[in-house]
């Protein structure tokens, strides 16, 4: 006799909830879009409440709070809801570990770039609003500050863990300084400078980003110790410090450009120094769907996007001038790895 959990109707439900998974992409969302979890972070409310403070008229509304009660975002008491313990970690806009900066990132531009995957699949076309402009796309958005800030908190979101791991996977006590190339408003460098109170910081990104920046390491508390310097990193000379930090930033660019910002790494780098690469690089035996299926994410964006492999990161710091130290895999939301070169003494 089948089980209930082994019945056809139960594998036909795995399909279906393999189908429908967008169904909780999308309320989760929206409710950020809302500033939901804002509203009832500091108290409870109940439907009418919420549907009046909100603006929202679906007669479906109850439904919806439920169902992110049933995820585990919301928790609701006598008719009354309030913002659940994970959301309060993860999706209020004043903790450090903010995710609803990535959540609106994907309902911008991500989601409907993935409903035209089988077209992408069948011309290996990136589909997003943004594709079209290349490697143009980011000082094109950087012109407006509030999208420029959008970006950065989707950047923020995933970068702040890989900025801890940095911060405890190599020994900074042999160094005094580093750069953080690309790095955006500088939320890893402020955060590795904080984990290492006598190292001095400073991130390479473009002028546009500047007052993202200062708004930042005011906040952070390391405008002292973490300076920003903009620029074009194929057209500036990268500034010297004894360990330079590329992170996310070799797959938006051609092998070329990517063998060539590391040879301005080498030159960059004082001796004894480290260059640190953070990505998702490819594991050849890697099985994770979630792993695989971001990795595609990033060709849904922009053509010219591509994920290396462990072995290509090994190669390009070696090919650079770096003796490689190691590779290793991290703890962080999108499973990166570092790769270390040391530069000789």
């Amino acid at each position: 006799m089948t089980s209930a959990t082994g019945s056809p109707a139960a594998r036909a439900r795995r399909i279906v909830a393999l189908n429908t998974a967008y169904f909780q992409a999308k309320a989760l969302q929206s409710a950020v879009e809302l500033g939901l979890f804002e509203l009832l972070a500091d108290r409870a409310a109940d439907v009418d409440q919420i549907r009046a403070e909100l603006g929202v008229q679906h007669r479906m509304f109850k439904d919806f709070l439920d169902a992110l009660a049933g995820l585990d975002l919301l928790e609701v008491r006598d008719g009354r809801y309030r913002t659940a313990e994970l959301a309060r970690e993860f999706l209020l806009p004043t903790v450090p570990t903010y995710l609803g900066g990535t959540a609106r990132q994907h309902a911008r531009l991500h989601y409907h770039a993935w409903a035209q995957l089988t077209e992408a699949l069948r011309d290996g076309k990136a589909k997003s609003a943004v594709a079209a402009q290349g490697t143009l796309a980011y000082p094109k958005q950087y012109e407006d500050l509030d999208r420029a800030r959008q970006i950065m908190l989707h950047m923020d979101a995933h970068n702040g863990f890989t900025a801890d791991e940095l911060a405890r996977e190599l020994d900074w006590s042999r160094y005094t300084s580093f750069v953080d190339v690309g790095g955006g408003r500088g939320n890893v460098a402020s955060r590795i400078a904080t984990a290492h109170p006598h190292l001095r910081g400073a991130v390479f990104d473009l002028p546009a980003l500047r007052p993202l920046f200062d708004e930042l390491v005011a906040t952070a508390g390391t405008a002292e110790r973490v300076t920003f310097h903009g620029g074009d990193f194929f057209a500036t000379d990268l500034p010297e410090a004894d360990v330079l930090v590329f992170g996310h930033v070799l797959p938006d660019w051609p092998v070329a450009d990517r063998r060539e910002l590391l040879r301005r790494a080498h030159k960059a780098v004082r001796p004894g120094g480290a260059v640190v690469l953070y990505d998702a690089m490819i594991d050849p035996d890697e099985r994770d769907p979630e792993v695989l299926l971001q990795r595609i994410n990033h060709t849904m964006i922009r053509d010219d996007s591509s994920a290396y492999s462990l072995q290509q990161a090994r190669d390009y710091l070696a090919e650079a001038g770096f003796a490689v130290d190691r590779v290793v895999a991290t703890d962080t939301i999108t499973r990166d790895h570092l790769a270390i070169g040391i530069k000789s003494a």
